[in-house]
């Protein structure tokens, strides 16, 4: 069953939920329940609260006489017109329900002005808001099968059946790991099938990746390919969806020759593929898609982390003066400087980094299922009690979603690569000249100097798009940063398709402002997907166009399995 083609993050609001992020590995490795202990930040709210009574009791009077109006009737508290969990008529229309979640609302918005009030520094913000936020989530009345109405309708209907359902599920789901709800039907898809189905075939297989190389559709195709780097954390076919919502077949539509890097699943005998192992990868799929093409360069189009790895290639390239193979460089949701990059970089430091790391060390991976249960936490509305309501207490199945099935085809990570990532985090190595490495070169990303395409999702709760825009200083060249309206998936999931689609950016230029305020200030809202723009960037940079290659492969690299190949099958 395939996803429609229509954008449908608004029915899905875990769309913009799913993904991964190399800077909460350490959360990952030492388990959920790490994220929700009390602390020093604990502490320091308890101790801000303390010493301003005056403002403690002037928000608690204000709690009580509220709910004084809400128990007679005369309150005005409504809950947000985006909020999904009353939409039901029967939270307005009924005084009970009313009531329970008007009080509900109050008590949360009163929490949230204390943790303001408090004016705690932004680590210990940030932590706080996590906790707070999983508590008030966790409240809801609408996760109460006592008082959920479509959840006491859905019972009287079934007969009771509805409420065995959701048992089963209940039962399955915390049988294993990740132990949350599921959030899409481990068959709702068939990758291969219904998901990475573009034309194409392996035409390079090494320990690490294979090389996938994608048919042209086009009568020319432009000189310069164009190689695909995904996160080491996820599968590649985030790039590769249901027809109409797959990245890649949009660029090859538009004449590219595309190529893809599919990593290969490790497991404990792989603990030492570190980053010099990926980034070694990384050129050589540069080498063989040169080759394939007979193209003096390529361009490289990077992910999340894939844009971490690819970043430090580029940089590497340029000591060594090959940086003229590379025709321009994107990266994706990608954070280089880690400095105050949200709830990720508040939750490491070098306690809990060096706990991490003893953990992955010991198995030799870091599972991905631990991390996605790490990311669901990080939206309990979204990826938990949203869940928790269709599944338990409505006993229903999800519905299918592609972003979410990739979401749940979760991958190992390396031991040594899992460190290396920490340790880039704890030092935020990149903005720092010569203080990471990458194939024994000194990484100095401001000798990247290619043009660079930069893309960062507004509501991205995982790579701030402040975090992201910083790398406009960080790169060489002229930059063009775009700002998705979407979350962290859903951005890059944005095929022109999606009527709802919009995104910001400014004039090209090589002095980009240091504050990301100032930029959003003159950036200008285009109607549509960022696909077409990339697209036509791209273009005109891909070294203008020639008749297309009769067959795939060439200079001794041969056509093998068809795509996606079979890497991506390994779970």
């Amino acid at each position: 069953m395939a996803a429609s083609p229509q954008d449908r993050s608004e029915e899905f609001p875990a769309a913009d939920g799913a993904g991964a992020l190399d800077l909460l590995l350490s959360a990952a490795a030492l388990g959920t329940t790490r994220l929700f202990r009390p602390d020093a930040a604990t502490l320091h709210l308890a101790l801000a609260l303390a010493r301003r009574p005056q403002t403690f009791a002037r928000r608690m009077g204000g709690l009580t006489a509220e709910l004084a109006k809400i128990a007679v009737g005369d309150s005005p508290i409504a809950p947000s017109k985006r909020d999904r969990r009353f939409r039901d008529p029967e939270w307005t229309s009924s005084p009970l329900h009313r009531r329970a979640m008007q009080a509900y609302l109050a008590a949360g918005q009163t929490a949230d002005a204390l943790l303001s009030d408090a004016e705690l520094d932004w680590r210990d913000q940030e932590r706080i808001k996590l906790l707070a936020l999983n508590v008030k989530a966790a409240a809801s009345p609408s996760n109460n099968p006592l008082i959920n109405p479509a959840a006491l309708r859905e019972l009287r209907e079934s007969g009771g059946r509805s409420a065995l359902r959701g048992a089963r599920a209940l039962v399955g789901d915390l049988a294993a790991p990740p132990r949350v709800p599921s959030m899409v039907a481990p068959d709702a898809f068939e990758v291969g099938t219904d998901l990475a189905v573009t034309p194409g075939a392996v035409v390079a297989r090494s320990e690490a990746c294979e090389l996938i190389q994608y048919r042209p559709v086009t009568r020319t195709v432009h000189r310069f390919p164009l190689l695909i780097v995904p996160p080491m954390i996820n599968k590649f076919y985030i790039t590769d969806l249901a027809p109409g919502r797959s990245m890649i077949e949009y660029l090859v539509g538009q004449g590219q020759q595309v190529f893809v890097i599919s990593w290969r699943n490790p497991d404990a005998r792989h603990r030492n593929w570190g980053l010099d192992t990926y980034g070694s990868a990384v050129v050589q799929a540069l080498d063989a898609v040169l080759a394939i093409c007979e193209a003096p360069k390529a361009s490289i189009c990077a992910l999340c982390s894939g844009g971490v790895i690819s970043s430090m290639v580029a940089a590497h390239l340029s000591a060594i003066g090959q940086l003229d193979r590379l025709a321009s460089l994107y990266l994706g949701v990608t954070v280089l400087d880690q400095a105050r990059a949200g709830t990720a970089a508040a939750m490491i430091d070098e306690r809990t980094a060096a706990a991490a790391v003893l953990a992955s060390a010991q198995r030799g991976y870091l599972d991905g299922r631990a991390l996605a249960e790490v990311f669901a936490w990080l939206r309990p509305d979204d990826l938990i009690w949203t869940y928790w309501v269709n599944n338990y207490l409505q006993g229903r199945t999800p519905p299918p979603f592609d972003i979410l099935y990739w979401n749940a085809d979760t991958t190992r990570l390396p031991a040594a690569l899992h460190r290396e990532f920490i340790e880039l985090a704890l030092s935020n190595a990149l903005t720092k000249p010569g203080e990471a490495t990458m194939l024994t070169s000194a990484v100095d990303l401001s000798t990247v100097s290619v043009d660079s395409y930069i893309v960062a999702g507004i509501a991205d709760h995982l790579c701030p798009w402040q975090s992201c825009y910083a790398s406009t200083g960080l790169l060489g060249g002229s930059s063009r940063f775009v700002l998705s309206t979407s979350g962290h998936i859903a951005s890059m999931v944005n095929p022109p398709s999606n009527q709802k689609a919009t995104f910001q950016t400014a004039p090209d230029s090589q002095d980009y402002p240091a504050d990301p305020g100032e930029w959003l200030s003159r950036a200008e809202t285009v109607p549509g997907s960022w696909w077409p723009d990339y697209g036509t960037w791209l273009a005109e940079r891909s070294g203008g166009e020639k008749e297309r290659p009769d067959d795939l492969g060439g200079s001794g690299f041969r056509p093998g399995d068809l795509a996606p190949g079979s890497y991506v099958l390994d779970r």
